[in-house]
């Protein structure tokens, strides 16, 4: 164990700045863990209880965790009511943004101008706006949905004016318009998760788990226009730069899926060996991380190739859930 530990304290002091890292929130063993691209573990920073997903500042320098405090949304408990944030160069978490009340923290979305956070519980169903400025909650608002689960802030000019949040207990997105609060909805498939805006903001594309589906959201509209058929289970969801290519976890058909976006068809999978629960692409567009959490492996997947590059374990029981390929600041 002590030469286990020294080896960490060893790699962790070696990172340096533009050196590029597989960030991995460890669901079940309260950490966020640094690991080389090849799966070499580097260091591990603590989090809350049973964290579940997270981003990135816009600068890249710091990462947001929501600390859920249950292993998966379908458990019993009143959970934690935390957002961690970890400072990436110094590897350590720097603050803690308390929720009050508000317990079972889920789905996180960064406003696309201002430095506002969007965050979903389940413990009541609330969306939480909070400003990083000061990293104060400012206002919360009832999606009026059911089971409140993953969120994006949709476009705006002067910064968010709309958030969508996926109701993973019903088939429909909350639309929440976050000056006035007033809630509108949009029939999806049934279980909606994870979401991601294209580039230009004009469209947003949801997972509906249970549909094998991803709907095609107008984001001016407010309304479903398309949709897009996967294999079964898709849970989350990433875009390329170009707004072309959408890769996504299929998490009861262990494959990563990709779709063409303009034409809506989906254009090819990489199979693998355990359920892929999270799904991200990287700047560039050319990398697309998953993990399977109860299989304990990350997976990275070539985009253009549509092909597995790696996979790697992580400690027993650690539960790997979202992945980042990132660049420390």
């Amino acid at each position: 164990m002590f030469r286990i530990a020294t080896l960490l304290v060893i790699c962790a002091s070696a990172l340096t700045a533009g050196q590029q890292v597989l960030l991995v929130l460890l669901k079940g063993a309260n950490a966020l863990a640094y690991y080389t691209p090849e799966g070499q573990l580097l260091t591990k920073v603590p989090v809350g209880q049973h964290p579940h997903e997270m981003l990135l500042s816009r600068d890249g320098k710091f990462a947001y965790i929501t600390d859920n405090g249950t292993m998966r949304i379908e458990n019993p408990g009143q959970g934690g009511n935390t957002i961690s944030v970890i400072d990436l160069a110094a590897r350590k978490r720097i603050d803690t943004i308390s929720l009050g009340k508000f317990r079972r923290p889920h789905g996180i979305s960064l406003d696309p101008v201002r430095n506002y956070l969007a965050v979903t519980t389940e413990g009541p169903d609330q969306l939480i706006l909070i400003d990083t400025d000061g990293n104060k909650v400012i206002r919360r608002f009832d999606p009026k949905g059911k089971v409140s689960h993953m969120v994006s802030f949709g476009p705006g000019k002067s910064g968010a004016e709309y958030a969508f949040v996926s109701n993973s207990g019903a088939a429909f997105l909350s639309v929440i318009q976050l000056t006035t609060g007033v809630v509108k909805t949009i029939p999806t498939g049934d279980r909606p998760e994870g979401s991601i805006l294209s580039p230009d903001g004009k469209e947003l594309y949801v997972c509906n788990r249970e549909s094998a589906t991803i709907s095609v959201i107008d984001t001016a509209r407010q309304a479903a226009i398309g949709e897009i058929r996967t294999g079964r289970g898709p849970v989350r969801i990433g875009v390329t730069p170009d707004g072309r290519t959408l890769a996504y976890a299929l998490m009861h058909h262990k494959r990563i899926g990709f779709a063409d976006i303009e034409t809506r068809r989906q254009t090819g999978f990489v199979e693998v060996d355990g359920e892929p629960i999270s799904l991200h692409i990287s700047a560039d567009g050319k990398i697309a991380t998953a993990a399977a959490e109860e299989a304990d492996t990350v997976y990275v997947v070539s985009v253009p190739d549509q092909k597995l590059i790696r996979q790697f374990k992580t400690e027993k029981g650690a539960g790997p859930d979202p992945v980042m390929l990132v660049e420390l600041p």
